[in-house]
């Protein structure tokens, strides 16, 4: 329908505004609206009780997603198709009203459908999710005015407001549009960083720090890249920029230094591959686990107790930090235990080993080895080694389960663990006497 044709259909409905049977025109089009919004409304509670429990595939579920945002529009439609056939067949009244409504329900239809498949497009997009019914009625309520030929007036109304940005004057409809334009070519950018991303995350040959690199990489280039573009695509002088960009290079000299400071850190830590993902690292005296996310601006600590920890990544390359998992996911692990004197030691020895080698998460290669450390007060230290190849599962498990064979062991062979007792001899004050004068 082009400019003219909706000059024509708005001068005949302005035309039949003053009639009386323009009001049947305007119930029948709110009673064929109500109709199809509980029609649908209906619909869509028989759909959500069968697909209850039902495991159906992305594709399924993807076109049954769709039919649901454009059911409204549709049976709207249809019944507005019927009830103007209905009136020109009977001869009720005028139908431009339902000329009116024709185009904007199918543009309605068309706007909800090309948003739901763009928000999957984007997925996982949380924030997409959730404003997918606003930026459906936004671009539907432009697209309405551009249908009923009031897109023209409104535009020139915004050029005339303008504002002047250094020594370029800006009106509002170019910031408008520019700033729709920055919108669509930002989320075109993350697309394409999702989409290069996961090439990335297939490929078994690039390392995970090297990946998480790349990816951070490709999302700031493409999104400052699509920006520039936006702004010289909308008229709008780059060097107008140079005034924030300087302000920008002030804040952080000033007061988001070390901000910046963890960011940089941030690549260098992976880049050097120093710090991993999943590698069983020790910032300090309390705080161990294992390494599950490395951000731009900060690092996740899994504990063993299920705690995770944020540090700042300017804080890893600053301390000293124990990875016990750099070069080798191989972890040694050491059981003290303490056997009274007069004990076999070859046969105490022997059972620590065995009870070592029952233990499934215990590696044969290097094997486990049991040492005499010291010839203490209480009896005679041994240490127990072994190695694991699983540090990141913790090892509170397997020492308590190599500590309970070892206790049984000893008993049926009758080995003495020793604890420490202390000898107390109380003596009189007589003879405490006699004995000086003895002396």
């Amino acid at each position: 329908m082009n400019e003219k044709e909706m000059f024509a259909l708005l001068l005949g409905l302005w035309n039949d505004f003053g009639e009386p049977a323009f009001l049947r025109q305007v119930l029948a089009l709110a009673i064929s609206v109500l109709l199809a919004w509980v029609l649908s409304r209906e619909w869509q509670r028989r759909q959500a009780r069968e697909q209850a429990g039902a495991d159906y595939g992305a594709l399924r579920a993807l076109g049954e997603g769709s039919l649901k945002r454009v059911a409204f529009p549709l049976l709207a439609l249809l019944i507005v198709l019927v009830v103007r056939k209905a009136f020109r067949y009977w001869h009720i009244g005028p139908v431009s009203l339902f000329d009116l409504a024709v185009p904007l329900l199918l543009s309605m239809a068309l706007v909800r459908a090309a948003i739901y498949v763009l928000r999957h497009a984007f997925s996982p997009s949380s924030w997409l999710a959730s404003s997918e019914r606003i930026i459906a009625t936004t671009i539907w309520l432009c697209l309405a005015l551009h249908l009923i030929g009031l897109s023209g007036p409104l535009i020139e109304l915004l050029e005339q407001v303008s504002l002047s940005v250094g020594r370029q004057q800006i009106d509002l409809w170019t910031l408008l549009t520019g700033l729709v334009t920055v919108v669509v070519t930002v989320l075109v950018a993350l697309w394409l960083s999702r989409l290069i991303d996961q090439q990335l995350l297939d490929s078994e040959k690039i390392d995970a720090n090297v990946r998480v690199v790349l990816e951070r990489l490709l999302r700031a280039v493409l999104t400052v890249v699509a920006l520039l573009l936006s702004l010289s695509m909308v008229g709008i002088d780059i060097t107008a920029l140079s005034v924030f960009s300087g302000a920008l290079a002030v804040g952080l000299g000033l007061g988001l230094q070390r901000i910046a400071s963890n960011y940089v850190s941030g690549f260098i830590i992976l880049l050097d591959r120093s710090i991993r993902l999943g590698n069983v690292v020790a910032v300090d005296a309390t705080t161990s686990g294992v390494v599950t996310q490395i951000t731009a601006r900060y690092t996740v600590v899994k504990t063993l107790t299920g705690t995770e920890v944020i540090i700042p990544n300017e804080y890893l390359v600053s301390n000293i930090i124990r990875n016990e998992s750099l070069t080798d996911p191989r972890s040694r692990v050491v059981v003290p235990v303490q056997v009274a004197y007069g004990t076999d030691l070859d046969l105490a020895m022997r059972l620590m080993v065995e009870a070592a080698k029952a233990q499934p998460r215990v590696l044969a290669d290097p094997a486990p080895q049991a040492l005499l450390t010291a010839f203490a007060d209480s009896g005679i230290n041994l240490d127990l080694g072994f190695w694991i190849g699983d540090p990141h599962e913790g090892t509170g498990g397997v020492r308590s389960a190599i500590n309970l064979a070892i206790w049984r062991s000893f008993a049926d062979q009758g080995i003495e663990i020793p604890f420490p007792q202390r000898e107390v001899r109380l003596v009189r004050e007589g003879d405490e006497a006699a004995g000086r004068a003895r002396v």
